[in-house]
């Protein structure tokens, strides 16, 4: 492997690059792809995960935005593997265009665009196989969380509506450099068909479930009296006093596939 040039993080990026031996065998272990479909890792940074990866299966994708960062990893990895680097912005990138497919997808995700990276990857779920993504912790703690804890919000049903959502382990901040004033979390990330494939209008759910949380402290009856009347929640056995946060993501299904029906009689 060629020798490893100077490269000054670049904050319009959110660039903290793993180093922790401890913590990238942990990942790749969790990772355990099929090798026989495509492996693709987003924001591959200075090849932490990538090297060893290649090591493993031979062939790995990467998104990297950086031009001088892709570079330098073309040059590292020239005799480690078969790297198939993809010089693209990660929340434009047209993730279809590899194959086979599905695709098994890993990530150091940025701070500073992991929830809308996430969604742009959620809008391709058909052709994702699972997702093995290092966040926030406290991003993290917001997708996995359960109705009834004060971390279930928006995030919550809206990721849990198309994946199973499984937090693996945490990673401290002293595992990347610079060193972030947060801790991370990673998390796995299995797209559910079967619950997906039950929203019947999903521009519908997305709006009941926005609307639902952007006043959540009232009562289900005043957060979506614009959408919903308490006929709906009453049919459907939930009460109009419940708050937001004490739906599951199945009741917001439900509302939103009652109101299509009502609507396309």
């Amino acid at each position: 492997m060629a020798s490893e040039a100077p490269h000054r993080p670049r904050k319009r990026f959110g660039q903290n690059f793993l180093h922790d031996k401890f913590v990238i065998e942990q990942i790749v272990e969790a990772f355990n792809p099929d090798p026989d479909l495509a492996i693709v890792e987003i924001g591959p940074g200075k090849g932490a995960l990538t090297i060893p990866l290649l090591h493993k299966f031979g062939t790995i994708n990467v998104v990297e935005i950086d031009t001088d960062l892709a570079q330098l990893l073309d040059d590292n990895c020239r005799t480690t593997g078969d790297l198939r680097l993809h010089v693209a912005d990660a929340l434009k990138f047209d993730y279809s265009q590899i194959q086979p497919a599905p695709l098994q997808i890993i990530g150091n995700l940025p701070y500073n665009i992991s929830t809308p990276l996430m969604f742009h990857l959620l809008s391709q779920f058909s052709n994702i196989k699972f997702m093995v993504l290092m966040l926030q912790k406290e991003v993290v703690d917001r997708i996995c969380a359960s109705n009834n804890e004060k971390d279930y919000g928006r995030l919550s049903v809206m990721v849990q509506a198309q994946c199973q959502v499984e937090k693996l382990f945490s990673v401290p901040p002293g595992a990347f450099n610079p060193i972030p004033k947060v801790t991370s979390a990673v998390v796995k990330l299995t797209p559910n068909k079967t619950l997906n494939s039950g929203i019947e209008d999903s521009l519908m759910f997305e709006q009941i479930v926005r609307q639902a949380f952007s006043q959540r402290r009232k009562t289900l009856r005043n957060a979506l009296r614009d959408l919903v009347d308490i006929s709906c929640l009453e049919t459907l056995s939930i009460s109009p006093a419940s708050r937001p946060e004490n739906l599951s993501v199945k009741d917001y299904i439900d509302i939103a596939n009652y109101i299509y029906f009502q609507q396309n009689q």
